[in-house]
């Protein structure tokens, strides 16, 4: 293949992206916070803060405690509604000359049939991504997300209002991820975000009192990796092809091709940028830094392409560590 054509270019669904590096829920902040820090037409997209109908003030600050191996986190949605939202954040973020995904999120059905319906008519929004990270308002659960029946009914709704390509964000572990993600295909979406991080505590022994100041957050950062990775390769063994955006834990090039070796077609960065606003390009350079390597031309070139043991015979185990 020598002199092969190169592009980073994907395509997932009906949303084209120019690289498989999208910069995660909020982290592109309101489109004039990554003003002048970075060449954001080097980015594949973004991902809008999520939105709800009302406006929202958001969790108790500290909102960020460091761990080990990331950060634990609670923004608890803060977002201006969706009026002030189309009226003068949407604009803005689709100056960038980059598509834009909106998130959404709420706790009823009625409200996400409002958000999608409204964003309908909207030309800047090139998806929507259904964040079904809140609790169920309606029927008392936890966990919006979490439960086959509600993703069908929401993901169906939002498909339905929506003139733009829809992704339903799920969460990165639970038993069921598969028959989530299936259910969420089977209502019209057009993929899927792997995902939403797991809960997480932390504590400040020094004070006697929990680091955040909503008691409990979500877990982010490098930790996240290997539970990506997983979520990614399990659905994509499941479902073959389905347009899969990872999310967690990448931090670089590397990060960003494990998962697409995994299944992915696109990965989102999001801690990450925090540290550095640069980082989504820096992601996209290394994923062609080794594309070139190996001399091919595409991300679709090593998409699933993980070479995974083949299972030994039934009735045969590897003899006992001595």
């Amino acid at each position: 293949m020598a002199g092969v054509k190169r592009s980073l270019a994907v395509d997932l669904g009906a949303l084209h992206l120019s690289t498989p590096v999208v910069i995660a829920s909020g982290c592109a902040g309101t489109g004039r916070e990554l003003s002048g820090l970075v060449d954001l037409h080097k980015v594949g997209g973004l991902v809008s803060r999520t939105i709800t109908v009302l406006p929202r003030k958001g969790a108790s600050t500290p909102r960020v405690a460091e761990t080990p191996s990331g950060i634990i986190w609670e923004v608890g949605f803060q977002n201006p509604g969706l009026d002030v939202f189309i009226a003068d954040e949407l604009p803005r973020l689709a100056r960038t000359g980059v598509p834009v995904i909106v998130s959404i999120g709420g706790g009823t059905l009625e409200e996400f049939v409002r958000l999608s319906s409204a964003l309908a008519g909207c030309p800047e929004v090139a998806a929507i991504e259904a964040c079904l990270a809140s609790s169920d308002d309606e029927l008392a659960r936890p966990l919006l997300g979490a439960h086959v029946d509600r993703v069908t009914e929401i993901v169906g709704a939002v498909s339905r209002m929506s003139s733009a390509p829809v992704f339903a964000k799920l969460p990165l572990w639970g038993g069921v991820l598969v028959e989530l993600a299936g259910a969420a295909m089977r209502a019209d979406a057009t993929g899927v975000t792997l995902g939403f991080p797991p809960p997480a505590l932390g504590v400040d022994i020094g004070g006697l009192k929990p680091s955040l100041g909503g008691v409990t957050g979500h877990l982010a950062g490098p930790a996240l990796a290997p539970l990506a990775l997983h979520a990614v390769f399990e659905v994509a063994t499941a479902m073959p092809g389905i347009p899969i955006m990872a999310s967690g834990g990448v931090r670089g090039g590397d990060d960003a091709v494990a998962c697409v070796l995994a299944g992915a077609t696109a990965v989102q960065v999001g801690t990450a940028t925090l540290i550095d606003p640069t980082a989504a390009v820096e992601v996209a350079t290394g994923v062609a830094r080794y594309l070139k390597a190996k001399n091919l031309a595409s991300p679709v070139d090593i998409r699933s392409r993980l070479r995974v043991p083949t299972a030994a015979p039934a009735g045969v185990r590897e003899a006992p560590a001595p």
